[in-house]
């Protein structure tokens, strides 16, 4: 891994910090996401316009995977929880520990990507039945 001195200015820097905290991963954590998020983004031109608070990292299959922007939560998590166990909105929030507007928009995501997101589901669902035989 290569070190690299980075300046921020203070109000920045203290925003960061307690987005990570909310996330509970360190600063240094949360800079590495949002660097991999951008350059994935740029590298990609996968991201909708539609859904600012949504974005791609690269999975650990390599593969792009929709993400609540500034977060570790795949889009896939609320929209299971929603499809699967029947929770509310403001319960995903609290469960997740999103705001409202990126649950919201995370849901909204899925309904319009559903088939690529059920696709990347069904795509873990074998790897998972795999591993277990």
């Amino acid at each position: 891994m290569a070190r690299y001195p980075l300046n921020l200015p203070t109000q920045l820097k203290q925003e960061a910090e307690r987005w990570a905290a909310d996330q509970g991963v360190s600063l240094n954590q949360f800079i590495m996401w949002a660097v991999a998020e951008k350059v994935t983004s740029l590298g990609r031109g996968l991201d909708d316009p539609s859904f600012p608070r949504i974005t791609y990292r690269r999975g650990s299959s390599g593969r792009p995977v929709a993400v609540v922007r500034g977060t570790g939560i795949r889009v896939q998590t609320p929209a299971l929880g929603s499809r699967l166990w029947r929770l509310k909105p403001a319960e995903l929030a609290r469960e997740y520990g999103l705001a409202r507007p990126q649950v919201d928009e995370a849901l909204a995501f899925y309904e319009k990507h559903r088939g690529e997101i059920d696709a990347a589901i069904a795509a873990e669902e074998r790897m998972e039945d795999r591993a277990r035989a």
